[in-house]
């Protein structure tokens, strides 16, 4: 039987990894589907603390799993099928191959996916052009006309974001009106830098290696036009990869797993949550990362305790 195990091993699965093996606790990491997470699709990292020339994504969890090794965390590549859990006694994962394993604590960190519309460009052109997160990849796009998709609280926020940097943002909306917040709307309408293209989709993403405009279609003419552009982002929320654990852990309405507080505790002793999945409103490396530390805390002081 395992001592503690993590699913996941994003910046908060590979943070708790690294805290956990140094306490002696010889964590198993399970890497899933996306190993790395979603980190690994970020060409250049320029925003986490100690790279000030930036760091490559798969570098920066590369680097993260090498640490985590060194003191003894394990490193596995599987998914997990599904989950049978407790309330303070023994946690089950069943891999995809049909192992069990079981464990005494367990530490989730499945982060959480982009909503993306299902274009074959937005896959192809991911990390050259095509993002998820203004945040991440915004200061790439300076004097340059950028896309963002979406026309919720998250779209406006990345739009005004945007703004900072690109020489124009456009912001493409099914609707003829935003479904923001009043506050956030108004923002964005009166920006100057902002255009908004409404009742309008995007059928596909120009460019061969890099991107370079958007095909767009009006939904009530069904006319369509090119827009030029070199950067696109979508702004249609997130998903948290939480569906394994719907049936034994509390959720929000979005999906996002319940915390006790300002811990990393859910219902379930014995069982801990750390970075994107329980995060709608951050949604950083960084952050995910300090999500971890605290949930390795917390699973150490759980197994004393036992």
């Amino acid at each position: 039987m395992e001592k503690l195990a993590i699913i996941g091993n994003g910046p908060a699965g590979l943070t708790a990894a690294i805290y956990a093996s140094r306490a002696d606790l010889r964590p198993v990491v399970y890497s899933g589907g996306m190993p790395g997470g979603l980190l690994t699709m970020t060409s250049t990292v320029e925003n986490f603390p100690g790279f000030p020339e930036g760091v490559g994504g798969f570098d920066l969890v590369m680097a993260m799993q090498t640490q985590a090794e060194k003191f003894g965390a394990r490193i596995e590549y599987d998914t997990i099928d599904r989950v049978e859990l407790t309330d303070g006694k023994i946690q089950k994962l069943v891999l995809d191959s049909g192992e069990t394993v079981e464990c005494a604590a367990l530490i989730v960190a499945t982060g959480a996916s982009p909503r993306y519309l299902g274009l074959a460009a937005e896959e192809r052109l991911r990390g050259h052009g095509v993002s998820a997160c203004a945040t991440c990849d915004g200061a790439f796009y300076k004097d340059v006309p950028v896309v963002v998709v979406g026309g919720g609280d998250s779209a406006m926020e990345e739009a005004m974001f945007l703004t900072r940097f690109a020489s124009r943002v456009h912001v493409v909306h099914r609707r003829d009106e935003l479904r923001a917040s009043p506050v956030m709307a108004k923002r964005a309408l009166e920006n100057p830098k902002i255009e908004f293209h409404w009742s309008s989709a995007v059928k596909d993403i120009l460019g061969e290696d890099e991107v370079e405009g958007v095909l767009l279609e009006d939904l009530k003419t069904g006319a369509r036009s090119e827009l030029a552009c070199k950067g696109y982002f979508s702004a249609l929320g997130h998903i948290p990869n939480t569906m394994l654990f719907k049936d034994f852990l509390e959720t929000d309405a979005q999906g996002y797993l319940k915390l006790e507080g300002n811990t990393s505790l859910t219902k379930l002793a014995g069982v801990f949550v750390a970075g994107d999945c329980c995060d709608p409103r951050y949604r950083q490396a960084i952050t995910a990362a300090a999500s971890g530390c605290r949930a390795a805390m917390d699973a150490e002081k759980y197994l004393e305790s036992k």
